[in-house]
């Protein structure tokens, strides 16, 4: 199929230059669309259809649409409708389908098939669930890699739900969140590409280091065209240089400054004292300040965007002007009434009652200008919540604002108020449990026309502000009628890592259910209590033993701890990665702070000093949900030691 489009001839198709540039780039991307992936079968499955509309018919299901050199289709892509049943069908449901048949793989060669008999209860089947307990537990080595052929029933139920409608996935560690979450963009993309080409897509993670994880998901999948971005690269309108304490950060974070914006915004708009005189020739034309008042107060009521109701007002001017032109005998047109919008008198006036306001000196004069603040302020910031977010006065000889990554998504909000946000057609939020009510604000903007995908976990929210439910963090989001679902059954943290972690739900989010794990093994798990001394130089040693099993290594520890450990691992002449980073056969292992592990995982995880984790974070339960983390990112095996005591929830 690619040599078929690399044998394309366009010189001669196309009607100019313009036409034939675009077409070459459309040629490009179809080529790289088409592109091998080493170790990447082509399908995995197989259905024989006995009954309904397909009966008699066999369709190997795989990553992408294969066709042969006639056009017919050797394999169906996973997203076609006919695939469905090879991830819902079952003996008390087998949707028409007779044998299912899945294909195991050892780098890319075929190695293994199953059969399910779903019609025929005399047939002898596979064992059950071998094949895909094999893929759920093999190791992982390298970025997250696709579920196409382990997808669940109830993961593809999210996976395939209308792109109409907005989706939240509580979803408990190891449950698959973020893989459903991408597969539902790449399904979406494949049902209704025409619409999402044009208004495009759009996947939010945590931090750079989550990003580069998941990247090569969706070009597996032949997806090119998504973009992906982190909260803070989205709402980067100024240069961020500094960091707000906890305090200020969460008030900052606070919905109630969105209405603070508004209001220190919408006070620049003022009331005429002198009449807009308009000469035309031999004839002036006067728009008394009455009326300037009735226009002005008619476009605040109308309740559109300040920038918007600005450029309205010297039109509406120009209208007056034009009404009092034709009640004198006149006859003005559109050009009439443009160029009177466009007179020395209208834009004075309109400069005077409605001025032009930059976002970012908004936000500027609002956190350094206590007087301001106070006023905008009042009745929705307390004293002490004011004083909180005012920025401190700049040392002698400092000129640059100390913009933080809080005050960018402040600026944000007030360039929405200014001018509305562009819209995508579907935006993933992943890890959103961590988000502030402001940025959720600043995430709906870019899916206010289109829907969202919202993944999080409440247990693993590690921020000072962070969601407390979901029904509160989606009417931020403007999504008040999500439909939420929850995903408990785990398919990569072994059975009694998963366990030992939950022993922490009833002290970080006592409301939610313990994950279950669907893994046979129940994993390679240790804590091991150890001498403060030899601490250090028994975590090198635990690393060199996890790195001589089968896949990737991380060894997560607190920020305090990595000075010491990064020495010890180059003493000991141990090669780390940084986290991300794609592994090689000679460097297995990543030094991971404990902020940056989540979304993360890796098949055998070296946790330090789980106190360390906890005394980190400005609370306790945010540390013990740093903890629940941390904990959490292992696939088959975890080491945890410690000198310090173990937190009391684990302790017991």
């Amino acid at each position: 199929m690619r040599a078929d489009v690399e044998a394309l001839d366009i010189r001669d198709v196309a009607a100019n230059w313009v036409n034939a540039a675009v077409l070459q780039t459309q040629v490009g991307e179809r080529i790289a669309a088409l592109a091998d992936l080493a170790h990447t079968p082509l399908f995995f499955g197989r259905l024989d259809y006995g009954g309904g509309d397909h009966a008699g018919h066999r369709y190997y299901i795989g990553r992408r649409h294969v066709h042969d050199a006639a056009g017919d289709p050797m394999v169906v892509d996973w997203r076609a409708p006919v695939s469905q049943p090879f991830y819902r069908a079952s003996r008390r449901d087998p949707q028409h389908v007779a044998l299912r048949r899945r294909f195991g793989y050892t780098a890319g060669e075929l190695t293994a098939y199953e059969d399910e008999h779903l019609t025929d209860p005399a047939a002898a089947d596979a064992p059950a669930g071998a094949l895909l307990q094999r893929e759920i537990e093999r190791p992982r080595v390298g970025p997250m890699r696709d579920i196409v052929a382990t997808i669940q029933p109830e993961q593809d139920e999210i996976v395939r739900a209308g792109v109409e409608g907005t989706v939240c996935v509580q979803g408990a560690p190891g449950t698959g969140k973020t893989a459903v979450g991408l597969h539902r963009v790449a399904f979406l993309l494949y049902a209704h590409r025409e619409r999402l080409a044009r208004t495009g897509t759009l996947v939010i993670g945590p931090n750079a280091s989550f990003l580069r994880y998941i990247e090569q998901v969706l070009p597996a999948l032949g997806e090119l065209q998504v973009r992906q971005s982190t909260v803070d690269a989205l709402v980067a309108h100024v240069p961020v240089r500094a960091e707000d304490d906890a305090r200020a950060a969460a008030v900052k974070g606070d919905a109630r400054m969105a209405e603070v914006l508004r209001r220190a915004l919408w006070s620049h708009v003022g009331e005429p004292d002198a009449p807009c005189v308009v000469v035309r020739g031999s004839r002036r034309w006067r728009v008394a300040t009455d009326e300037l008042s009735a226009v002005v107060a008619e476009l605040r009521e109308r309740g559109i965007r300040y920038g918007a109701a600005r450029e309205a007002l010297p039109q509406r001017i120009a209208h007056a002007v034009l009404v009092r032109m034709e009640r004198a005998g006149e006859a003005p047109d559109d050009r009439t009434q443009n160029a009177v919008a466009r007179d020395a008198a209208v834009k004075a006036t309109v400069k005077s009652l409605w001025p032009p306001v930059d976002p970012a000196k908004l936000v500027l004069r609002l956190l350094s200008d206590e007087g301001f603040l106070a006023t905008h302020a009042d009745g929705l910031l307390t004293a002490d919540e004011q004083k909180a977010v005012l920025w401190p006065k700049p040392a002698r000889g400092v000129k640059s604002a100390p913009w933080t990554p809080a005050d960018a998504v402040l600026v944000d909000e007030a360039s929405d108020l200014v001018s509305r946000t562009p819209s995508l057609g579907h935006v993933v939020l992943d890890e959103a449990q961590d988000l502030s009510p402001m940025q959720y604000r600043a995430v709906g903007r870019r899916c206010s026309t289109g829907s969202a995908t919202v993944l999080g976990d409440l247990a693993q929210g590690t921020t000072p502000w962070s969601t407390a439910g979901w029904a509160e963090a989606l009417a931020h989001l403007g999504k008040p009628d999500a439909a939420v679902e929850e995903l408990t059954r785990g398919f990569r943290v072994p059975r009694h890592v998963i366990d030992y972690a939950s022993r922490l739900l009833p002290a970080i989010a006592p409301e939610l259910a313990p994950a279950t794990s669907v893994r046979e093994s129940p994993g390679d798990f240790a804590v091991r209590p150890v001498p403060a001394a030899e601490l250090t130089d028994a975590v090198v040693a635990a690393c060199r033993e996890a790195l001589t099993r089968e896949g990737s290594v991380g060894l997560i520890a607190a920020a305090a701890r990595l000075p010491a450990l990064t020495a010890a691992l180059d003493a000991a002449g141990l090669p780390y990665l940084d986290p991300g980073e794609e592994t090689t056969p000679t460097a297995r292992l990543t030094l991971v702070p404990a902020t940056l592990a989540k979304g993360l995982e890796y098949d055998s995880v070296v946790l330090d000093e789980p106190a360390a984790i906890v005394d980190g974070e400005p609370d306790t339960r945010t540390g013990l949900r740093r903890l629940y983390v941390t904990l959490t990112r292992a696939v088959t095996a975890l080491t945890v030691l410690h000198a310090t005591p173990l937190p009391q929830e684990l302790a017991d």
